[in-house]
């Protein structure tokens, strides 16, 4: 009874607050100053049609920086936390299918193209380095699904990780020392708009984005299966 009587004075309450909403809601068909300025200037400005993509790599680099930082800081203590390493005695992995090992082995090279695709165009169309790289890492996923018992080369995909996120702090300070700001993209040539060699630098920010998450991602992965194959 208590139950349903709170169940019933939520949805009202709800029901209130979504009314009192929709009855004093009034559209804003401008823009305000700092979304106008974005929308007005970014083509000019940074030279990539994809104005998301110039706000969160220039205009709010350093907020990409922190996200990177804490994809780091996670993946590091979930691999500290699931090391089995020395302790790992037996393996019982998961059978796989000769239906997913088939397909794993055709789909695989084409997810991490797409990936590739969706961060090397990043400054033309939705997508990015953190979309591109989950999926890079599903591909990885998908290989783990159809080898249980496959070990991913660790040192690899750590030294991808390192070169990455030291390439990318690099060039943001580049950014900072030859343009205007931390991972200013026109220390390099903007070329023509809407190609796929232009907005300066940020490709080459987005792609060296997508390598560092997919790499990370496809690790924690690894170490979930390690321990999910543990006896």
């Amino acid at each position: 009874m208590y139950k349903n009587l709170f169940i019933l004075v939520f949805l009202a309450g709800f029901g209130v607050l979504l009314g009192s909403f929709l009855l004093t809601h009034q559209e804003k068909p401008d823009l305000s100053e700092l979304p106008a300025y974005y929308a007005n200037n970014t083509a000019s400005e940074v030279g990539a049609a994809n104005v998301v993509t110039a706000v969160v790599v220039t205009y709010r680099g350093f907020d990409t920086l922190g996200e990177v930082t804490i994809l780091f800081v996670a993946a590091s203590l979930i691999a500290m936390f699931l090391k089995t390493g020395e302790r790992r005695k037996k393996r019982n992995p998961r059978p796989s299918s000769i239906i997913l090992t088939t397909a794993q082995k055709l789909l695989f090279p084409l997810i991490v193209l797409f990936g590739v695709y969706v961060f090397a165009n990043g400054h033309l169309t939705p997508g990015g380095g953190f979309q591109g790289g989950a999926i890079i890492a599903t591909a990885f996923l998908l290989w783990l699904m159809a080898n249980p018992e496959g070990e991913l080369r660790h040192g690899l995909l750590s030294s991808v990780e390192s070169i990455s996120g030291v390439t990318y702090v690099i060039i943001g300070i580049l950014g900072a020392v030859l343009g205007l700001g931390f991972l200013d993209n026109r220390f390099m040539p903007l070329g023509e708009f809407g190609h796929l060699f232009s907005a300066g630098a940020i490709p080459v920010i987005y792609s060296l984005i997508g390598l560092k998450v997919g790499s990370e991602l496809s690790n924690i992965l690894h170490h979930l299966n390690e321990v999910q194959n543990e006896e």
